[in-house]
């Protein structure tokens, strides 16, 4: 090993040294601890006030380009994954290590000790101590009260004092290690979140039925993902309340693996496909544009009735060779004068005489068409209805790190709170009369009434004995 040999090396490596040390009680703070549990419960609390994950669209009308501009700087429309947000997580788990190794070589040497001392002066002032006289000897109450002293708080530690004998057992050492699996618990859940945030996703996936798909895209973000299998949607059903409400839906999906089925499940809302650490939730679902669909066309000139039908994209004469009826299309939601109208075909009139006119067919409004008092008038009669599903596919490799986080924080805080290092000293003294002279007293670094509780029925016991 080198060692500096001129002042200004010296000068040097004390600097780094100081510099160490200053960063080590800098992450050693509780003050630090505090500030930064403050800091994330505020700032999560900005998390469930603004919009996640939404639109351009949907935050400039909540909040206007302004705050849009800063909500997009500061990454708060993906609060949970900006990078401030992160550094917070990572400063908190680096301080819970410092503190925990800062504390822990103290704690080590109390839980595992080279050598127990008994000091019988510790509990001369303790609130629970207990003395009585027996008039069994010393020594025949020594054995009697040594197997019970044992049952009570394990191993025994006998020492000759000046006076007599003293007696000396404690139990839960390893107690004092609960407030270390707490922090444990705390890195773990911290742990989670990171890795979740680092190596997840969450995105959208549309189907319609009978199509498959291997790419999912970023709710965030919009980029595609590439799965590690392929999902098929053989089928999907809808039941409606009778106001028209969704009562149920539900997709029937197939997993592929090199183009070979593995297994098809179906899911429901609040029941997901899960596999390969990939969760498929039944999230949303629409109508998809029908294949073909039955029109009743009117020439209120000639009173001429006609139904054809038609597949979309389609065309047919209008009554008496005036023009062209056009099958352009359908939009599952249409919008007429700040009323959302529903399902909507739309269609084109194109007449002989240099007409070209647009028409939109609710289909909660057969007769709509009518209002535009034109020469021919179209109705929907039926078609074939057809739905796409809308799913949310997640991953979240963090998952297991907080169910272990959250198994670590029921027994930390058990052990903590419930469990504790005692120690229970009897004193015994052989009097001049023959008699023993017995006191009996016990400490505990917390649950204090746990231990008077059990030096009361220890004394209770000796009594016994003694008769």
């Amino acid at each position: 090993m080198d060692f500096p040999t001129t002042f200004s090396e010296r000068i040097v490596l004390k600097q780094k040294d100081s510099f160490a040390d200053q960063l080590w009680m800098f992450f050693a703070s509780v003050k630090l601890t505090v500030y930064t549990l403050v800091l994330l419960a505020l700032t999560s609390i900005i998390g469930t006030v603004v919009l996640q994950n939404g639109t351009p669209e949907a935050y400039i009308r909540l909040y206007g380009p302004g705050l849009y501009n800063m909500i997009q700087v500061l990454d708060l429309d993906r609060m949970y994954q900006a990078w401030w947000y992160l550094l917070l997580m990572v400063v908190l788990c680096v301080n819970i290590v410092v503190c925990s190794v800062d504390r822990l070589s103290v704690t080590w040497k109390i839980i595992f000790p080279k050598n127990i001392s008994v000091n019988p002066e510790r509990f001369e002032k303790t609130k629970n101590r207990q003395q009585f006289e027996c008039q069994l000897s010393m020594d025949r109450f020594a054995r009697e009260a040594k197997q019970m002293l044992a049952a009570r708080a394990g191993k025994v530690i006998e020492k000759t004092s000046e006076t007599g004998l003293i007696l000396y057992a404690e139990k839960g050492r390893w107690s004092r290690l609960g407030v270390y699996v707490v922090h444990s618990s705390v890195l773990m859940l911290l742990a989670g979140a990171l890795i979740g945030s680092a190596l997840g996703f969450k995105a959208n996936l549309r189907l319609d039925e009978g199509q498959t798909a291997d790419t999912v895209f970023d709710t965030h973000t919009r980029l595609p993902i590439k799965l590690p299998f392929t999902v098929r949607c053989n089928s999907f059903q809808v039941k409606f309340y009778d106001t028209g409400a969704p009562d149920e839906f539900k997709s029937s999906l197939t997993i592929l693996e090199n183009n070979q089925e593995s297994f098809t499940e179906d899911i429901l809302v609040n029941h997901p496909l899960r596999y390969k650490g990939i969760n498929i939730f039944q999230a949303s679902y629409g109508a998809t544009t029908p294949d073909e669909a039955r029109f009743e066309i009117t020439d209120s000139e000639t009173g001429t009735v006609e139904i054809h039908t038609i597949k979309n994209g389609g065309v047919v004469s209008l009554p008496a060779g005036a023009g062209n009826f056009i099958f352009e299309g359908f939009v599952p939601h249409y919008d007429f004068n700040g009323h959302n109208l529903g399902e909507a075909f739309i269609g084109r009139l194109d007449t002989i005489d240099g007409r070209n006119v647009q028409i939109v067919l609710p289909t909660k409004f057969p007769t709509f068409d009518k209002m535009r008092k034109g020469r021919f008038t179209v109705e929907v009669k039926s078609w074939d209805q057809a739905y796409y599903t809308g799913l949310q596919v997640t991953k979240d490799p963090g998952v297991p790190f907080v169910y272990t986080g959250f198994l670590l924080m029921i027994i930390g805080c058990w052990v903590t709170f419930f469990v504790s290092h005692q120690s229970v000293c009897i004193g015994l003294e052989q009097t001049g009369s023959g008699s023993t002279r017995v006191w009996v007293a016990g400490r505990a670094n917390r649950n204090a009434q746990s231990t008077n509780l059990t030096v009361k029925k220890l004394v209770k016991e000796l009594k016994e004995v003694s008769g």
